[in-house]
């Protein structure tokens, strides 16, 4: 899997204050990018937004995330099941670049290849920046936080394991198939489009079996 994806790992979500649009700050990283970015396709017509992007240390764009949907919250009171899982109905769609095996910047060490994995675990960390278990301690959200990280890093390493199934999505219109699983907190699930990056998703309230996946033609459109 590869290494740098854990150093520029998404960020979680602001848990106070007002949430302003992500997509009017970070539109220019975006174009940035040497890849093609991915999100849902024509059919779901809801609202579309920005998130943000991770880069490399020497500032190449690597992968980042778009939103569809309701924007979400940190759930601080999280139940599943509850009352307050319908209001927020969601996907977020996270490309990232397929790297090969190469040179790190200060050309001291190599970074991996990006893969499949790499898709699998940031949509997973992504998942967690936004889920909060209900009845937890405020201060205990770190440690809770960072096991489960760890665990969405070990599950991401095995995507031939038991705790993943296969689900066939269409990506441009062509089947494609993902690995795919879920928990209490959404679902997340992780592929490879033909056109040569990494797809992964994440959400909760709507159900990722309905979901397609398309090239976004203009990205610009997504921080208006």
């Amino acid at each position: 899997m590869e290494t740098t994806s854990r150093a520029v790992a998404q960020a979680p979500a602001a848990e106070e204050g007002p949430r302003v649009p992500s997509g009017r700050r970070t539109v220019d990283d975006y174009l940035r990018a040497p890849f093609p970015w991915y999100g849902l396709d024509e059919a779901f017509t809801g609202p579309r937004w920005l998130m943000q992007v991770g880069t490399a240390a020497d500032g190449a764009v690597e992968h980042g995330s778009i939103g569809h949907g309701d924007e979400p919250s940190v759930r601080s009171e999280y139940l599943a099941g509850g009352d307050q899982d319908t209001k927020e109905r969601f996907a977020v769609v996270v490309t990232v670049a397929a790297n090969p095996v190469r040179r790190s910047p200060d050309g001291t060490g190599v970074l991996e290849a990006t893969s499949v994995s790499s898709a699998a675990w940031l949509a997973g960390v992504g998942l967690l920046s936004f889920t909060w278990p209900g009845q937890m301690d405020h201060s205990l959200r770190d440690d809770w936080l960072e096991q489960q990280t760890e665990t969405a890093w070990v599950l991401a390493d095995d995507l031939e394991g038991p705790d993943w199934s296969t689900l066939s999505l269409p990506v441009d219109g062509v089947p494609t198939p993902f690995h795919y699983r879920e928990s209490e907190f959404g679902w997340v699930l992780a592929g490879t489009t033909r056109a040569g990056v990494h797809v992964g998703a994440y959400g909760r309230g709507m159900s990722a079996y309905g979901l397609g996946f398309a090239v976004v033609e203009d990205i610009g459109a997504y921080a208006a």
